[in-house]
């Protein structure tokens, strides 16, 4: 999840002996890694870099939501095999006893009106991560063309893949978020600004710490919107705030990291609706968000500084996606907002892979009559 701690390190060029002399250095300094670690579990899918890969700037596309064709019964999502417990009222639905790799078309329209209303679905028991690459994407791309992150560490050959990676030779999360820092949450949703950013996105688990640790935060940008007054409402609408992909791109080049695209600021609606449920959000991030349009620079401060503590405040409308073995998460990202836990030991190992279909543009709405 943006931002990946992949995103820190310099070109790989041979990703499985790295990692094994990384494991074999740390080894010497500490006896919290074990011996017999042989690397990661899943080589092919470590972080590579290419400070020489360039890609054209992205271009606006028409996009329908595959919710719109969904079932609102949802039968071939949720069937007598099918166990689901929700998180929270508000998002989180935790399900198994179905198989993404095994969804028809239909079934996948399915999980997108599903993912919406829920907002967060974690899946167990997943056989995503061995289907190859692929049929990973394959199945992403039913949602949309998946982004390709400017900066972050991908999977040689396969752009689409966002790595998260962090180990004991890979610790440099605290910079990127700030070193000075107490509290290392930052909430954010993911590349919100490029002009047409995520909306049903993917993110699976390879590796992970083996005492815990190292989930996720998400909460609910709509439940977040639905607990201001009405008069406050009434001032957002028709706001637009700034998302600027700048520091993450000065920070990769500071790094000797790539910059892909040259980094874009885009003007989105503070408030967005989801084009399928109807629902409006709050659109503003920590991460990404700089100033809102038309104000000073105090009156920005202000009102960004009050919506950013809202929603980081909000426990009632959060949720925390715990992973195991086998576990898939996938999240609506128009409405929602995720946080990195970096809560575990350096020494331990934490790899997952994100694909990250884009959506409509935040400010067009097609809702469903």
């Amino acid at each position: 999840m943006a931002p990946s701690v992949a995103q820190l390190e310099s070109v790989v060029v041979d990703p499985i002996q790295v990692a094994k002399e990384a494991i074999k250095a740390n080894n010497t300094n500490t006896n919290e890694v074990k011996s017999e670690d042989k690397g990661p579990s899943y080589p092919f899918y470590y972080p590579h870099f290419d400070v020489s890969e360039k890609f054209a700037p992205l271009e606006l596309f028409p996009h329908v939501d595959p919710g719109h064709r969904a079932d609102p019964k949802k039968p071939h999502l949720l069937n007598a095999n099918t166990k689901t417990t929700h998180l929270s009222p508000y998002l989180g639905t935790e399900i198994s006893g179905v198989q993404i790799s095994e969804l028809t078309k239909e079934g996948l329209d399915e999980l997108a009106l599903f993912v919406a209303e829920r907002k967060v679905v974690v899946f167990r028991d997943q056989d995503f991560k061995d289907l190859g690459a692929d049929r990973q994407i394959e199945i992403a791309k039913h949602f949309g063309p998946i982004h390709v992150h400017p900066t972050s560490g991908n999977v040689k050959g396969y752009p689409e893949f966002h790595v998260v990676y962090r180990d004991a030779s890979n610790d440099k999360f605290r910079e990127y978020t700030g070193s000075n820092r107490a509290n290392q949450t930052s909430w954010h949703s993911d590349v919100s600004y490029e002009l047409q950013p995520p909306g049903t996105t993917f993110f699976f688990i390879l590796d992970q710490p083996e005492v815990g640790g190292g989930d996720t935060l998400f909460l609910s940008q709509v439940e977040a919107y639905n607990r201001l007054s009405d008069e406050f409402k009434k001032r957002l609408e028709g706001l637009k705030a700034v998302h600027s992909a700048v520091y993450q791109a000065d920070f990769s080049r500071k790094r000797g990291g790539p910059v892909r695209r040259e980094p874009v600021e885009s003007e989105h609606p503070l408030v967005r609706v989801h084009p399928v449920t109807g629902e409006k959000a709050l659109y503003v991030n920590q991460g990404f968000t700089r100033r809102i349009v038309g104000f000073k620079d105090e009156e920005s401060e202000y009102l960004l500084k009050f919506l950013f503590d809202h929603i980081s405040k909000g426990a009632d409308f959060q949720v925390r996606a715990r992973y195991e073995p086998g576990t898939v998460v996938v999240w609506d990202n128009r409405v929602t907002a995720h946080s990195a836990i970096p809560d575990f030991s350096p020494t331990f190992r934490r790899h997952a892979v994100r694909l990250t279909p884009q959506a409509e543009p935040p400010s067009e709405t097609f809702v469903k009559a």
